[in-house]
């Protein structure tokens, strides 16, 4: 009987020894890999640097929208005035050469809010039209669409053509790169390291100002007074972040 019971235990103690071994080979295992992680982790050291830049120059587009507005007793007669002014404010416009297009177009009841209940009082009918032309013109092309029916000037607004945009965002873009990596050198002199070549780059969108006008009225002679501008620069900006290899 003693025999008998001596084998099973033995077999166990055996299997318990063997399921030792294997859990350390298993836990030496990824302890060393773990170790060889972290030793490639220390190999690459890297550093992340934003890098913004601004340039400026002056317009050489300006967009003007003008409108024509009427009111009257009723839709019809509304829309019927405006439709008459417009086509002649158009008329005009084309003749001297600028591409016209329509911008917006209303057609809204009025009413008199100043009793408990509103009145209805007429109809307002609003058409506005745009163009381009160069920022030099820009005042004799205000005065022509007010002398030919234009009720208002909505507005002007001095910008960049989309071949000169695209040549400042190019410098705008060189310029934050070198913003960035001037961060980055700064960053890293402190550290006493040294940055190294670019590992990524992410271009932020560019942005772009318009100058809103500002009028001003000369008098010329008799002719009365005409509308000239003073445009300031359209400025240009782009944003880039950069990470570095570090040395």
């Amino acid at each position: 009987m003693n025999r008998t019971r001596t084998l099973p235990t033995l077999l166990v103690a055996a299997m318990l020894v063997l399921a030792g071994c294997a859990g350390t080979t298993g836990s030496s295992a990824t302890d060393a890999a773990a170790a060889a992680t972290g030793a490639n982790a220390t190999d690459v050291n890297s550093i992340t640097a934003d890098g913004s830049a601004t340039v400026s120059a002056s317009p050489d587009l300006a967009e003007i929208t003008v409108a024509v507005e009427a009111t009257a007793d009723n839709a019809s007669a509304a829309r019927s005035q405006v439709a008459g002014d417009i086509e002649r404010l158009r008329g005009a416009l084309t003749e001297a050469g600028y591409e016209v297009r329509t911008v917006d177009f209303r057609l809204s009841p009025e009413y008199d809010h100043r009793s408990d209940e509103r009145e209805l009082v007429g109809y307002r009918a609003y058409h506005a039209l745009a163009f381009e032309t160069t920022p030099d013109d820009a005042g004799s092309a205000v005065d022509l669409a007010v002398d030919n029916g234009a009720t208002a000037v909505q507005d002007v607004r001095f910008t960049l053509s989309d071949e000169r945009r695209a040549e400042l965002r190019e410098e705008a873009l060189a310029a934050a790169v070198t913003d960035a990596r001037a961060t980055a050198e700064t960053a890293a002199g402190a550290a006493d390291r040294s940055v190294g070549t670019e590992l990524s780059m992410r271009v932020g969108s560019a942005g772009v100002s318009p100058y809103d006008s500002r009028v001003v009225y000369e008098t010329a002679g008799d002719a009365g007074a005409s509308t000239s501008f003073d445009p300031g620069p359209v400025t240009v900006s782009a944003s880039v972040t950069v990470t570095y290899e570090m040395e």
